[in-house]
């Protein structure tokens, strides 16, 4: 018996029409499915059927929750489907699945038992900040969360304007929605004032707001980004 693929299914990053960011024929490979591995079942649900989907949830269709309660025992189990000859989808909970996801994890399995993986085209916020922010596209570095310790921030944030000036590396970072205002607060305070900043703010919405300035020029503008999807770039 072949085994299945392993598709890797991205999601919306915004709440506006599925249909500008989720190429029809991902659309159309996602519909015959019936297995995935998901963060929340809940978001999950929506985002199927957001696109069409139509098969039961409760009768057709298997579910395997990824996230931070699930135990690493539990997950070689959500591959056996795949060795059954069954595809199977990881849906991120926004943009790319492995990306700023835990569903890396499952890949690396996958990999390992010589299952076909195969990535599915979609948004990214991270990618789509990037190409709006004017900063270097062809050396950078996502880092996902700086520490949250003042102390230690103030450090990872010395370090990241290190390589923006010494290896000309545009510098990629998120935060907890509830917590962005009080970062971009604090990178006024400790970064250059030469040092270039882009806000990235709930990409691909309607209230889509992408801005580049000098932390100097930042301090002159008020800003809210508090509770807002946002990416934030470093750059020189």
């Amino acid at each position: 018996m072949n085994k299945g693929i392993l598709y890797l299914l991205p999601n919306t990053i915004s709440d506006g029409e599925w249909q500008n960011v989720i190429p029809k024929g991902v659309q159309e490979e996602s519909l015959p499915l019936r297995h995935f591995i998901v963060e929340n079942l809940r978001t999950a649900r929506r985002f199927l059927r957001k696109i069409g989907y139509t098969a039961n949830f409760d009768e057709d269709v298997t579910f395997f929750e990824l996230n931070k309660h699930t135990l690493e025992k539990d997950i070689p189990s959500f591959l056996e489907p795949l060795n059954n000859g069954h595809d199977i989808a990881i849906i991120s909970e926004s943009g790319l699945p492995c990306v700023a996801d835990p569903g890396n994890v499952v890949v690396e399995m996958a990999q390992t038992l010589n299952i076909e993986v195969k990535p599915l085209v979609g948004p990214s916020s991270i990618f789509l900040s990037l190409m709006a922010s004017g900063f270097n596209g062809q050396n950078f570095a996502f880092i996902g969360y700086l520490p949250i310790d003042n102390s230690q921030r103030i450090k990872a944030i010395k370090n990241l304007e290190t390589r923006i000036y010494k290896e000309n590396q545009t510098q990629i970072f998120i935060e907890a929605p509830y917590r962005n205002q009080k970062l971009f607060e604090f990178m006024l305070q400790h970064c250059k004032a030469s040092t270039k900043l882009c806000i990235a703010k709930e990409v691909s919405a309607h209230n889509e707001y992408i801005k580049t300035k000098t932390i100097a020029q930042w301090k002159k503008q008020k800003v809210d980004i508090q509770k807002q999807n946002t990416i934030f770039l470093l750059y020189k």
